[in-house]
Formats: C-alpha cells, structure tokens, sequence
C-alpha cells in the first residue's frame, strides 16, 4: 500500500508519495490540488538512511540510540527532500520559532534548550489574538532578491513544528530575526551581518548537494545583509517579550 497526496508549502506545489499515512496526517492543513513543482517519492532507502543518521548523531552527543518507527522517520525523509530542493526557489529551511504580530513576522533563533519557543510563547500571551504562530521549529524563509543592494524575506509556516505542534499555513514579511541567549536581565541590541552570520549557517538546512549548499549560502549572505538583526539576553518573564516588541516592531533598515 501507498499514499499520495499534495500541498501548498512555501508557495510551492508538492506531491508527496509515501509508504505510510503519517505523512499526510501532518501535513493536512497543507493540502492543495495544483500541478506540482516537486514530486517526492519515498523508498525503505530513504527511511535507513534516517534510521542510520539518527543513531550517528545519538552516538555523537553521547546518548543512548534511540529507536522510532518507520512511520515518523518518513516525515523526516520528506522534509529532508524537500529542504534539498527548495535552495533552487531562493527558499531555505531554518531552525527557529516565528510569531507574527498585526501581519509582521518575527524569527527567534538559538541553541536547542535555550528557550525560544517558551520566548515566542510570551509574545503569545502579550499580544493574544494579535499574534500569529507562524511556525515553532522549521519555518521557511523565502529571500527574495529585488534588485541592486535590496531584497525581502518572507517567512512560512510548514507542518514541522515541533513538539508542540504550533503553526499556521500562512505568510508573513520577516520584520526582524534575533538570536537568543538566556540572561538574568533583559538586552537587546542590533549586531551586524558578521556578528549573526555563523548561528545564521548554523541553524539554516546545510544540503548535502554541492550545488544547492553553495545557493544556501549565497541566500544565507543575502538574508544576513538585508534583514535586520539582532542579539538578546533574555529571561523567562513577560517583560523580555515587551522589551523585544518595543525594539524590533519600530526599527527600520
């Protein structure tokens, strides 16, 4: 038995032929009848290699290998192809927590553990309905170039989401990206593009073609010299939300 089915993500028609169900669970929200952009096909090939890439990394941070079923390890197959492929539309795959606020978005990023989903959580109970969560672990971030020295860059929401599950098939225009760090008091600063470029690498989808890394960082470079940036030390209260809000909802390039 085999399922297919196709979505809407990132602008992009994508039909997704799965050995499992699982798939199309997550990605019901996305469902879309259009000429596809991208047919993915998933093999018992694809779904070893996550099995195997899984344990090399368990193996790496020194914790017992963990074991998942072939179902889910197939949504990470689609994903991966997927964030592959969509180098070549000017779109990357980020590691990052966005909220919109009255239709502008808002990407945290940071080490794993740091707190950005429990950051964007804040802003949720700030602004209440005023606040969108656009995606709280793997949005997209289209970077469209304008010409000359200028560009844009547009944030989607994807049905990788997290462990919590937060997220909106929606759009918005990226109004600033931030990097966080866990602090006593509330700081934020603007940074450069030097500053934010090695967590920027760092968190984005790296593919393994040469040709679509080589688009990555050239998108990366682009996203890092148009958008604004920024850098902060932030508590668990309620006021490190207000602080951020204050700052980055009223800046301009």
């Amino acid at each position: 038995m085999s399922f297919t089915a196709k979505y809407r993500i990132a602008d992009k028609c994508i039909e997704i032929h799965s050995l499992y169900a699982m798939v199309h669970e997550l990605c019901k929200d996305y469902r879309f009848e259009g000429v596809p952009d991208l047919s993915v096909k998933i093999t018992k090939v694809c779904i070893d290699y996550e099995r195997e890439k899984s344990a090399r990394e368990d193996v790496a941070e020194g914790i017992p290998v963990r074991q998942f079923l072939d179902e889910y390890l197939e949504t990470l197959a689609v994903y991966r192809k997927i964030a592959e492929w969509i180098p070549g539309q000017d779109t990357i795959l980020f590691h990052g927590s966005c909220i919109a606020v009255d239709g502008e978005g808002y990407l945290f990023t940071a080490k794993s553990g740091t707190g950005k989903s429990t950051h964007t959580r804040l802003w949720r109970q700030l602004f209440g309905d005023r606040a969108v969560m656009v995606n709280d672990d793997k949005p997209m971030i289209r970077v469209e170039s304008l010409g000359g020295n200028s560009g844009r860059a547009v944030v989607y929401g994807t049905p990788w989401d997290g462990k919590h599950r937060l997220s909106s098939n929606t759009s918005v225009p990226l109004k600033g990206l931030c990097i966080l760090e866990r602090a006593e008091e509330n700081v934020i600063r603007r940074i450069t593009k030097e500053e934010a470029l090695p967590m920027l690498v760092q968190q984005a989808y790296r593919p393994a073609d040469p040709s679509a890394m080589v688009k990555t960082m050239e998108l990366i470079d682009r996203l890092s010299r148009d958008a604004l940036l920024y850098r902060m030390g932030c508590n668990m209260d309620i006021s490190a939300a207000e602080m951020a809000w204050r700052v980055m909802s009223v800046a301009s390039s």
